[in-house]
């Protein structure tokens, strides 16, 4: 079984943390109003991008495995907040994609959720929804 490796430090005596996965480095902070220095997305929304990333890239693999050629891909993740304790009860996946066959981006987005480890890993437990712009 394969497995992937990150690791979150704290940098110095402040909120920020430095994560590290493979070469690449994300600072991780609070906002200033929640006691941060704001100098990186909380770890809230770093979930939400790694979704986005994550369906983005399987989406992106998708069309260039059908030689679907698209004209346009983005992806909002928006999360419900609940609390006691915090947490996302909910979590919705909008994509906006035009493609030479329009008809298939609905098939490529089913492909993507399906390849993603993110989507796949928060389904179980949370109400996640996949829809287009």
């Amino acid at each position: 079984m394969a497995s992937i490796t990150a690791t979150v430090t704290r940098v110095g005596d402040t909120s920020t943390s430095e994560g590290i996965a493979r070469s690449h480095h994300v600072l991780i902070d609070r906002p200033e109003t929640k006691g941060g220095l704001d100098r990186g997305p909380m770890g809230g929304e770093l979930l939400l991008l790694a979704l986005g990333g994550c369906f983005m890239s399987n989406l992106i693999a998708a069309a260039k495995a059908r030689d679907v050629a698209t004209e346009r891909l983005a992806v909002t993740v928006r999360g419900e907040l609940d609390d006691a304790p915090a947490r996302f009860s909910a979590i919705d996946v909008e994509v906006d994609a035009g493609a030479s066959d329009p008809a298939m981006v609905d098939k490529l987005m089913t492909i993507a959720a399906r390849g993603c480890i993110v989507h796949n890993t928060l389904a179980p437990g949370v109400k996640l929804s996949l829809r287009r712009a």
